[in-house]
């Protein structure tokens, strides 16, 4: 079941998200002596990040942090690099975190680097998934019709052009041509064993997504509809992104 809570502007749904994934990571800590999180990317997360470094209280030596989803071919000097983008917003900024395990899209080898991250990833399961819901409806970067039974951890995949066409929105690159076909992406499987999964869903161009993840049938079309599926998901919303929802799932969530 997803726990919906619907926050005045973005960044309040950015400060309550990373409330909630903090207390999330220091339990984590408090239980088993680290925690593991996966972190995403895009407009959408700026305000989670930048409230989540400022949680003093967490021990951040303790955390190891993985990322979901980096294109492929695109080296970590790109200003659209997710490597680039967590590494300014959240890794600098840690300089007591315990690990980034960051995806290595321009690998030379791809095949060798999605065995490397399945590995890791088993060894580390995620006690805190913080993600997005894109404007498609995918979930890391599994456009539909998204594999809800893939048995890898991360997978090379296609993107369809609703996809590439928010990349180009968002202002990461000049032009459609520019944005990369293909990218390394966490499995929604694999996305689905976290123990919890933190959403921060903003902004009008979400609405049409977030409307299909929680009040439409579970469905590969609409990626992030299976996490109706996961025993524990937050997703925060703003009155643009929940705009279409029925009043009914509304009061529900809150």
């Amino acid at each position: 079941m997803i726990q919906v809570h619907i926050e005045p502007d973005k960044l309040k749904v950015g400060s309550a998200a990373a409330a909630l994934g903090g207390d999330a990571i220091r339990s984590a800590i408090a239980a088993q002596g680290h925690a593991n999180i996966v972190l995403a990317t895009g407009v959408s997360q700026f305000e989670v990040l930048a409230a989540l470094v400022q949680r003093s209280d967490i021990d951040w030596s303790r955390v190891i942090a993985f990322h979901l989803d980096e294109y492929v071919g695109q080296p970590d000097s790109h200003k659209a690099s997710f490597r680039r983008y967590l590494n300014e917003r959240f890794v600098s900024l840690l300089p007591k975190l315990g690990g980034f395990q960051p995806i290595g899209g321009d690998a030379a080898d791809l095949t060798a680097e999605l065995a490397r991250l399945g590995t890791l990833i088993t060894q580390h399961p995620t006690d805190v998934m913080f993600a997005g819901i894109g404007e498609n409806g995918h979930l890391a970067f599994n456009d539909p019709p998204a594999d809800f039974a893939d048995a890898e951890a991360f997978r090379v995949v296609s993107l369809d052009e609703r996809c590439r066409r928010q990349q180009l929105g968002e202002g990461w690159f000049p032009t459609l041509d520019d944005v990369p076909r293909e990218a390394v992406s966490m499995t929604v499987p694999q996305i689905m064993k976290s123990k919890l999964v933190v959403l921060a869903v903003p902004d009008s161009r979400k609405a049409e997504a977030v409307r299909g993840t929680l009040e439409g049938p579970i469905t590969p079309m609409v990626p992030a509809s299976i996490l109706q599926r996961h025993p524990a998901c937050h997703l925060f919303l703003d009155p643009e992104s929940s705009a279409l929802l029925q009043k009914a799932t509304k009061a529900a969530g809150n």
